[in-house]
């Protein structure tokens, strides 16, 4: 699709991964008359499930990929873990351009990226020997974090050390890593914004986010203080971001808030946990904006459209008494049609609208 080319209802979207966020930006497309094909390499995914058409293949299918992408008229993702190599014949078509996924995927490379813009970041080293990451402990100090510099989320693919000593038991993955020094915050907190073909920009309020074992539990509206005196500075560098990648949809930076101000943590290319709040809580969603501009449409109004809200994820277990909160006044369930409900497994989110936000932590 070429850039400020509008498409017209009728026309077909595709999308590469099948997780819950590629289901609900299908939802999303479909109301607006598109039709949407999904490209997944795992069976029963939940995107497909409201699809209108499916492609199972690898990654590294090419014939699959040219055959996917014939029946195309734009193509997005759902996930940044997208093999950035496959989708060379793609690139005509994709929104955002692969440069987006290709500065995500490493985390290394994400950080100078930002640095380059102005952005503060946590102290860090490259890792790729056990020398490597004596001489990280030995610049950074303990405690720390030991990253996958690539296809880690939700906590997968991190190794907190408290000491030396926690170090000497890490055996390497093998694959080139990062050491993140540990943050003092106060509060973490996401900027998601939409950028449209044109280069207009819009942002939605930033919620709190709370994290349990490096996966998102909640997300609240309004923020503490703390959050909400440092949006603006985290808002202009997520801009330069956008603008640098030349960026079309949805984006997303989360950053924490600390006494020196906001210290960027990462981006995601894509529509964001912290974001589904959004469906109920603002006049357009994450999700129906991102479709509005990969597609070339108008930018929808981003305002916040209640006083207080919260997002709560509904992980694993959780869901088998999911439906119980449908009795709750104000709170909208949305089930992500998953069968398994494994530990720390994202089964689905409620948002409560008008609801107290839970505090958050001393």
């Amino acid at each position: 699709m070429s850039d400020n080319a509008t498409l017209k209802p009728g026309s077909t979207i595709g999308i590469l991964g099948g997780g819950q966020l590629g289901r609900m930006l299908a939802i999303e497309a479909a109301y607006l008359g598109y039709r949407v094909i999904t490209y997944a390499p795992e069976a029963h995914s939940v995107a497909a499930q409201v699809s209108n058409d499916v492609f199972q293949n690898k990654w590294n299918d090419s014939a699959a990929m040219a055959a996917f992408a014939a029946q195309c008229d734009v193509v997005t993702w759902e996930f940044e873990n997208v093999p950035v190599e496959p989708l060379a014949p793609l690139e005509s078509l994709l929104a955002p351009h692969p440069r987006a996924l290709e500065t995500a995927q490493d985390r290394l490379a994400e950080k100078r990226f930002v640095e380059q813009l102005g952005g503060r970041t946590a102290p860090y080293a490259s890792v790729e020997t056990t020398a490597d990451l004596d001489a990280a402990i030995d610049r950074i100090g303990a405690p720390g974090i030991l990253k996958t510099r690539r296809d880690g989320y939700d906590g997968k693919g991190q190794w907190r050390i408290e000491s030396r000593h926690d170090a000497d038991g890490i055996a390497l993955p093998g694959t080139p890593c990062i050491y993140e020094g540990l943050v003092t915050f106060e509060a973490e907190f996401s900027v998601i914004l939409v950028r449209g073909q044109n280069g207009e920009i819009r942002f939605w309020d930033s919620a709190e986010n709370t994290h349990e074992g490096g996966i998102l539990t909640r997300s609240t509206l309004p923020p503490c203080k703390a959050v909400a005196d440092q949006v603006e500075a985290a808002r202009e560098l997520a801009r330069q971001v956008a603008d640098a990648l030349e960026y079309t949809g949805v984006l997303t930076a989360e950053f924490f808030a600390t006494a020196d101000g906001p210290v960027f943590n990462e981006i995601a290319p894509r529509v964001h946990n912290s974001g589904h709040w959004t469906i109920e809580g603002a006049v357009t969603s994450q999700f129906a904006n991102h479709i509005r501009a990969i597609c070339g449409l108008p930018l929808g109004d981003t305002t916040t459209t209640a006083p207080q809200i919260e997002m709560e994820n509904i992980i694993g277990k959780a869901a088998g008494t999911a439906t119980d909160l449908l009795a709750e006044s104000g709170a909208h369930l949305h089930l992500y049609g998953k069968t398994k409900a494994r530990k720390g497994r994202k089964m689905g989110h409620v948002t409560r609208i008008g609801h107290d936000p839970v505090a958050p932590a001393e």
